[in-house]
């Protein structure tokens, strides 16, 4: 996920017709007075710690979730882990797919275009020592991911057909019990307004519109066949196409399709990744000294300790989306009957994406060490704009690798693709609560989306993007609050689930129903057990999301 990331290295500017300029203009002119507003308020910094309030709430969030469960991201990873490998699931299990591809559409989600530029504008801007607060913060917010996609399976409701319905828009309400109906319901639809906002421009015109960008890049730049806008048009069309196939068949096809992509677009990455640092191995060890010292040096980049530590806590924040309430929609379509258990899966979403992945960027552009990397830092500390994120990754990697930016260019694709892969499924929940999930509905949302993935190959519509990435942060208050009230459920939920693990209560999950010596209602709560109907026993029918039903007068499942 990204915020206001710029276009990537060598990106042409076509001359487009004036009707399709002029449409740009309109729609950035309509935005532009919007998007300064919320920017400004919820990217608000005081003077004296110029970090933004809203990741400061993110960040103060993911150090009290992490106290207050016992640190589960250092306690439950070997218990995760067997959770992922299905040792205490059975295909019985209510709901969509296993935890493994769960996790991978989570993952999917997450991982994109952020750890490729973002991560290269940091290490610009807040010096080799950012990277040290971006692990940090990651490794908190695996605690978050634990939580929020927790409660996500906990408050789900699984329907006759055995699909699901999750998310936040089942918890928050749940959370916002006392406060009025008003509130209540205003603050879930805020929240649902925004994911659907995003997904439809941030997580998908964006993405679409990175990936044409690449690819006039590395097939000549001004002077690429593809410049023309009838291929702007076409290349629109196919990934619009790709996308379509994949998500007509609802969660278990994007489940599927991000299982196999998600491994082999992050392998071709790290091994990438890898290659530079195996190329430079003698510089690793004074690489990891500049990270470490770096970290707490009055000498950094951007504002020694301090801008080191604002610039890598942010970075992770933007990358990983540990609060935001996105990642808890694929999470809650798991097979399970436990509702902990998926927070387990989801502690290795922060881990993979931050630890692992954007780590693994900035470690290549240490340790290359290029002169476009060290003229960029410079630049930046006399007061010029930082550099393009891409570039700097790119100008590491072909420090090693010549033909990188052809492999940049399928990573960007893939990446791309994953993304908008799993944001649609997003979006199309956000549709859901807003107006309703019957198949005409869901239908006429997927059109728009694929609409929107051509129209950003054909159109920028810049401050439409920024907009909708600054407001995506408006969900981080409002999860993080709902979180914050069931912090005592979550606990809860997690001192059962390790008791029944210590006993071996657990491993009588992973078996059939039919072979299980311990009655399916004593493993599990009754809102994850299918009745004679097919739903789980509290599904609300006529939940409508606005005025009746559990999404304003839940029922107390605490």
């Amino acid at each position: 996920m990204l915020r206001s990331l710029p276009v990537p290295m060598g990106a042409t500017e076509t001359t487009d017709p004036e009707w399709l300029q002029s449409i740009e203009g309109a729609v950035d002119s309509a935005f532009t007075n919007l998007t300064v507003w919320f920017d400004t308020v919820l990217f608000w910094a005081p003077d004296f710690f110029p970090m933004p309030w809203i990741v400061a709430w993110l960040l103060v969030g993911a150090i009290v979730i992490t106290i207050y469960l016992g640190f589960p991201q250092l306690r439950g990873v070997g218990l995760a882990w067997k959770v992922v490998r299905g040792n205490f699931s059975s295909p019985d299990d209510p709901g969509e797919i296993p935890h493994y591809q769960a996790l991978t559409s989570a993952v999917s989600g997450t991982v994109g275009l952020g750890n490729i530029a973002g991560v290269g504008a940091a290490v610009v801007m807040g010096g080799p020592g950012a990277t040290f607060w971006m692990i940090l913060a990651g490794i908190l917010g695996m605690a978050t991911k634990f939580a929020e996609c927790t409660l996500g399976v906990k408050y789900r409701e699984i329907r006759a057909d055995g699909t699901v319905s999750g998310g936040p828009f089942k918890y928050l309400p749940v959370a916002f019990t006392k406060f009025p109906k008003f509130l209540s319901v205003g603050l879930t639809g805020a929240f649902a307004i925004a994911i659907l906002l995003f997904g439809v421009a941030g997580g998908n015109m964006f993405q679409s519109n990175q990936t044409y960008a690449q690819l006039v890049q590395v097939t000549g730049g001004e002077n690429s066949p593809f410049v023309a806008l009838a291929w702007q048009f076409g290349v629109g069309l196919i990934i619009a196409a790709i996308i379509g196939a994949v998500i007509i068949g609802g969660m278990k096809s994007i489940g599927r399709v991000t299982s196999t992509l998600v491994p082999f677009m992050g392998g071709i990455y790290v091994l990438a990744c890898l290659f530079v640092i195996l190329s430079n191995i003698g510089q690793v060890p004074s690489a990891v000294v500049a990270i470490v010292g770096g970290a707490f040096s009055p000498e950094a980049v951007a504002g020694g300790f301090l801008g080191a530590l604002i610039v890598g806590l942010q970075r992770s924040a933007f990358s990983n989306e540990a609060g935001l309430g996105s990642a808890p929609i694929a999470h809650s379509t798991v097979k399970t009957r436990r509702p902990v258990s998926e927070g387990f899966v989801a502690l290795f979403e922060p881990f993979i994406d931050t630890v692992i992945v954007c780590t693994m960027t900035a470690l290549t552009i240490i340790i290359a060490d290029t002169q476009f990397y060290n003229d960029a830092r410079e630049g930046y500390f006399n007061g010029d704009p930082a550099a393009d994120g891409v570039v700097v990754t790119s100008e590491s990697f072909e420090s090693a690798i010549g033909w990188f930016p052809y492999l940049l260019a399928l990573a960007v694709a893939l990446f791309a693709i994953s993304t908008l892969i799993t944001w649609s499924y997003y979006g199309q929940r956000a549709w859901a609560y807003l107006f309703n999930d019957s198949k005409t509905s869901v239908t006429i949302y997927r059109g728009v989306f694929l609409l929107f993935t051509v129209m950003g190959c054909v159109l920028s519509f810049g401050q439409l993007i920024d907009f909708t990435n600054v407001i995506l942060f408006l969900c981080a208050f409002i999860n993080l609050l709902g979180v914050y009230f069931l912090l005592p459920v979550i606990k809860r939920e997690m001192k059962e689930y390790w008791a029944d693990y210590r006993s071996g209560k657990l491993y009588e999950l992973g078996k059939l129903d039919a072979d299980k010596e311990i009655a399916v209602e004593e493993l599990a709560e009754a809102n994850q057990v299918r009745d004679d109907s097919g739903q789980n026993r509290l599904a609300d029918p006529d939940d409508d999301g606005f005025g009746a039903g559990g999404a304003t007068t839940p029922r107390d499942r605490r």
